[in-house]
């Protein structure tokens, strides 16, 4: 695989049309499969024929496997500059083995890692029957319903972590859990882990601070869905598609 370079001016991905000259930057990382993420200074000036985006907006005009990329520089970047002090004695920290960072001071080593979160799509009913809990943040844009999703607590399993969610913001209980599949998600550092699950027990009456409104959706009249990009969407489209 040939190193490329990924750079960023802050939360915003630089999408150019050539290879990039060399650049002064605020912080660099080699990440483990040899390319450079790089993040540039807010005021520095934006070369030609280079177009600034956030990762959200670059989805669409990249190939999955460079967003992939891209959104795992972002989430190094995000890392390396949350642990550049220690956290037990405030002391700066350095290089450790591997990629990990240790307090000289006293001797806290700290490595890469995810904040990990769990999301699930609840099912009911058969055939033409089937219908799906769906539920919508107020911070969805308007219309937009999704798998009900939340992160894990310390000392919880994944599964765990779902049934929580579940009844703590549709208060409802769920069976038959099964995995799907799971997603780096680099806004800023996450990792999704999705699952599939069966209706037990239970009417929907949604947590009033998470969520805004929750219902049960037929396959065949789902409303506004969540971008392409995510890991729910995927699972949505699998419903569908049969292959939930």
């Amino acid at each position: 695989m040939e190193a490329v370079r990924i750079v960023f001016q802050g939360d915003r991905l630089w999408l150019a049309e050539r290879d990039l000259p060399e650049l002064p930057a605020q912080a660099q990382v080699r990440l483990p499969e040899g390319h450079l993420a790089l993040r540039v200074a807010e005021d520095h000036p934006v070369p030609e024929g280079v177009e600034v985006l956030g990762l959200r907006e670059a989805f669409a005009r990249m190939a999955p496997e460079a967003w992939v990329q891209a959104g795992r520089a972002y989430q190094w970047l995000a890392w390396e500059a949350g642990h550049r002090f220690c956290g037990a004695c405030a002391t700066p920290l350095a290089p450790a083995e591997g990629h990990g960072r240790r307090c000289p001071a006293c001797g806290l080593t700290v490595f890469p890692s995810n904040a990990t979160a769990v999301i699930v799509l609840i099912g009911r009913g058969q055939g033409a029957d089937r219908e799906l809990a769906l539920a919508r943040s107020p911070h969805f844009k308007p219309g937009v319903y999704s798998a009900v999703a939340g992160f894990t607590e310390p000392g919880e399993s994944l599964e765990q972590a779902v049934h929580r969610e579940v009844a703590e913001e549709l208060g409802i209980r769920i069976q038959n859990l099964r995995y799907f599949g799971s997603q780096p998600w680099p806004f800023p550092n996450g990792l999704m882990v999705a699952f599939l699950a069966d209706h037990l027990e239970g009417e929907l009456k949604p947590d009033p601070v998470e969520i805004e409104d929750a219902r049960w959706f037929r396959l065949d009249a789902l409303p506004d869905l969540p971008s392409a990009l995510s890991i729910a969407r995927w699972m949505l489209d699998a419903a569908v598609e049969g292959r939930g």
